[in-house]
């Protein structure tokens, strides 16, 4: 395996950290109950592995953190769990054919779980995020706070990875031959657009 990353290699990495980024904005900007914060970061884990998925996770965050949404700062653990999971599941093929819901739900459900943990405890369950809109609805009509946040982060986590999973897919699809070749290590983490 390369000890040192190319320059697409490189570039590929800042393109994560920029959909990371953008996505978050996104979803902000508009209030969405999903966060679309981890598209490169997934991206990332399919092209380059978990190792490099993880810090696109973490400079993504960061980046969000220090210019948009301090709240993404205290959510970077998550980033970490996704790209580090996701590169795993990746590599094992569950995200091809029938095997992608099961294979989103064993990163979702890991992530869920700590970003409720955040939310719930650190947060009191309100964030900048547009699905503390539903923690406060489930609120209104009598929900414990804490179940709340935990059933929100579960629907709302499970469906932000699954969109990212099919943008993810569907990007990887389009890239040419040759990019993929000059992208490869030596275990290939972009196998995915034969499934």
């Amino acid at each position: 395996m390369k000890k040192t990353l190319s320059t697409y290699q490189v570039t590929i990495i800042a393109l994560g950290i920029v959909l990371n980024v953008v996505g978050a904005f996104i979803a902000l900007t508009l209030r969405l109950p999903i966060y679309l914060d981890s598209i490169g970061t997934i991206f990332i884990a399919c092209v380059l592995g978990p190792r490099y998925a993880v810090l696109t996770g973490i400079l993504g965050s960061f980046v969000s953190g220090m210019t948009f949404d301090i709240y993404s700062l205290f959510f970077m653990p998550v980033q970490i769990t996704t790209g580090l999971i996701a590169g795993i599941i990746f590599e094992k093929d569950f995200l091809k054919g029938g095997k992608i819901f099961i294979g989103v739900m064993a990163f979702s459900i890991p992530t869920s779980i700590l970003s409720a943990i955040i939310a719930a405890f650190v947060f009191g369950g309100v964030t900048s995020s547009g699905s503390s809109y539903i923690v406060q609805i489930l609120s209104v009509f009598g929900v414990n706070k804490i179940v709340g946040v935990f059933f929100t982060q579960v629907l709302t986590d499970y469906t932000d990875k699954f969109i990212a999973v099919v943008i993810v897919k569907y990007a990887v699809s389009l890239v040419p031959n040759n990019i993929i070749n000059k992208l490869k290590f030596k275990n290939s983490y972009m196998e995915i657009n034969n499934g």
